[in-house]
Formats: structure tokens, sequence, C-alpha cells
């Protein structure tokens, strides 16, 4: 009998491995909704969907093998990371979702969540004051007028899946809708700043650096205190706060 394995596991949501079949369970239908609507749109390559039974939905294991993670060694050529590029900028051009994603917040709606955040941040002694107040002034870049792209929402290295130069597989579409496109590719490159290049050449356009810099120092300010009450650990080496750090 295949052993199960827990891939991820926490109040909003958990996801089971048996065998070459991932068990997502997650209390919001929405989301589930979302995630598998958003897979049959996405002109990239996507698990399948095996079975829905709210509140579990049950994908097959794509091939392939991610190119690290988050505070992990990365892994593959310069050719397996833009590969990696070019899906993503396919994504981006494809026609819009009806909806919005979590790349699709507004400028005012972050700004207020980001001043709140780094207010506790630094009340709850989480983080030094000049820490948060150099990589707010940072965060400022991602707050301004984009053009909505068909967005991931949650493009962390892990959930992309190469062989060679090919992606095979993207996985873990809840967050996906209308967004950002900076928003992803500063997601995907969250910890790995030495394959960026590498990343956007497969991307095939020009981007402001200083975007990517602001979404790397917003997405890990909202995520510290949000990963240490989860049981997560952001101040591992490599994680989210080595992130910030690297911004002073």
């Amino acid at each position: 009998m295949d052993e199960v394995k827990v891939v991820v596991a926490h109040s909003e949501r958990a996801t089971l491995r048996v065998g070459d079949v991932f068990l997502k369970v997650d209390a919001d239908q929405a989301r589930i909704d979302a995630e598998v609507e958003a897979m049959s749109r996405a002109p990239v390559p996507t698990p399948k969907v095996l079975w829905r039974e709210p509140p579990v939905l049950a994908i097959a294991a794509v091939p392939g093998t991610t190119l690290g993670s988050l505070g992990g060694p990365s892994t593959g050529a310069s050719a397996s990371w833009a590969a990696a590029g070019a899906a993503i900028r396919k994504l981006h051009d494809a026609p819009l979702p009806p909806w919005s994603g979590r790349a699709g917040r507004t400028a005012a709606a972050l700004a207020a969540e980001l001043d709140a955040e780094c207010e506790s941040l630094v009340t709850n002694g989480l983080l030094p004051a000049e820490l948060v107040t150099r990589n707010r002034q940072v965060a400022e870049a991602a707050l301004r007028p984009w053009t909505p792209a068909f967005t991931h929402g949650d493009l962390q290295i892990a959930h992309v899946f190469v062989d060679g130069d090919e992606v095979t597989g993207i996985i873990d579409w809840s967050e996906a809708g209308q967004g950002d496109a900076l928003y992803d590719l500063a997601t995907f490159t969250l910890g790995h700043e030495e394959h960026l290049d590498d990343v956007l050449a497969g991307y095939g356009t020009d981007i402001d650096l200083d975007v990517i810099h602001a979404w790397w120092s917003l997405r890990s300010l909202l995520a510290v205190r949000w990963l240490v009450e989860h049981g997560f650990d952001p101040f591992a080496p490599g994680c989210e706060v080595d992130v910030l750090r690297s911004r002073m």
C-alpha cells in the first residue's frame, strides 16, 4: 500500500500525496473551483484532475522535477530556468480569466495591508524596525498601475516542474486570476536572485527590476507573521527574512 505523505498542512488547507495522486483538502470551495477552472484555461502543462468530492480535489502528479525550493539550493541549467520564463510569459499572454486573483489586489488595498503588517512586525518584535522600514520603502515601487495578465498568483519555485529545457507541469492554481505579471516573476525567483536573468531571458521582454525587487520585499513582509503563526520558519537560511536582509 502506498504511503500517505503530508505535503503541506495548516488551518486553511492540506495537501496529501498517495503514490502518484495528490489529495487537496480545502474548506473554501470557491478556491477549489477557481483552481480547477484556472487549470482548464491555462495554456501551459497542468495536473490532470482525477475526481472532485468537496472538500477534496484529487489530481495526478506531474512528471519532472522542480528547480529547487525557497531556502534550498537551486538546480537546473540556465536553459531550464529560461524554459520556465517562457512558460510564464505564455501564461501571461493568454486570454484573461473573468476573475481577479491573488496578484490582482489593488495598490490601495496592498498599501493598507502592508502598512498594518509592518506595524505589527515591529510592535510584536518579530523584525527590527530598520529592516521593516527599509523594505517598506523598497516595496513602494510595486504599488503602481499595471496591465492585467493571466497570473498564477502563487508561482513558488516548488510549483513549477521541468525536464531539461521543457516545463512539464505547473501546480497549485488556487490563487490564479487577473493580476500583475511581475508578481508571478518575483514569486518564482524569490530567494534565487542569481537565476533572475535566465528567467527573464526566457520571458523575452524588458522588465522593471525595481518592481521585481519591490515584490520580493512586499511578499516577504506580508508572509513573515503568517508563516510563524502556521508553524513555518521564515528565518531559515535563504527564506523570507534573508530576502528582506538582502535589500539593506
